[in-house]
């Protein structure tokens, strides 16, 4: 379920649409001296600000998918672990190398990465900040990359199975950092999106909440603050959300 202040963002520029149709219906009486609260530049405003919420919804889509892609990637890593020391005992290697094996493999094992709680609903709010568990993602790369240099040193690891060859540990290992720096790019690309979407609806002194704050002040001052007019909009309600 979307949280209340990403369903606020769609009901700000909604009652927004609701105000201008409202002022518009006010005909040649609606007329303010300020630019910014005549009727065409609220239209654009109103257009911006639809704008940039569908880019947050997008932006978080692709972060969705790019956190589900790398999951289920890393979701391989400590089953292939496993595997990986088993084909390794049965080579000439030696017990000491064995061991250092076995070390990474335990630390493969006790760093399981934490999903990144995701929602279905593309207007969920993407994590305030990169969670701790992209931690546990780089820590894994690390000691995959360390589990893989000692297998490539081992003359006698040649195992006939293709996924445990070294050339194919070697490009899920590429993989590994390419999906974990594509969410890295995806959470900075919703996260800038965010920014502009909210500069667009909540700049104190240019936002959509700050702007039909104007356009119901200078109702008040047209009209009278008893007037039908004024009453006709003083009540849509609208809140900043800065988030």
């Amino acid at each position: 379920m979307a949280s209340t202040s990403e369903t606020g963002h769609a009901k700000n520029v909604a009652n927004f649409q609701d105000l201008i149709t409202l002022v518009t219906a006010f005909g040649t009486a609606y007329n303010p001296a300020k630019a910014a609260l005549k009727i065409p530049q609220l239209q654009a405003l109103a257009m911006a600000s639809n704008a940039k919420i569908a880019d947050v919804v997008a932006k978080k889509t692709l972060y969705n998918n790019t956190v589900n892609d790398r999951m289920a990637l890393f979701a391989t890593l400590q089953p292939l672990s496993t595997r990986l020391i088993n084909a390794l005992k049965v080579t000439d290697a030696t017990a000491a190398k064995i061991d250092d094996a076995k070390a990474f493999n335990r630390k493969i094992q006790g760093k399981r990465a934490s999903a990144i709680a995701t929602s279905a609903d593309p207007a969920s709010p993407p994590p305030s900040a990169i969670s701790v568990s992209q931690l546990s993602y780089d820590q894994l790369i690390q000691h995959f990359a360390g589990f893989l240099s000692l297998l490539q040193s081992e003359p006698t690891y040649a195992p006939n199975e293709t996924d445990l060859k070294t050339a194919t540990l070697v490009a899920k290992q590429a993989d590994m950092v390419l999906k974990n720096n594509t969410v890295t790019i995806a959470y900075a690309q919703v996260s800038t999106s965010r920014i502009q979407r909210n500069k667009t609806l909540y700049d104190p002194n240019t936002g959509l909440v700050a702007t039909a704050a104007e356009v119901k002040n200078y109702v008040k001052s047209l009209f009278g603050p008893h007037s039908p007019e004024y009453a006709q909009i003083s009540g849509i309600f609208f809140k900043s959300y800065w988030v």
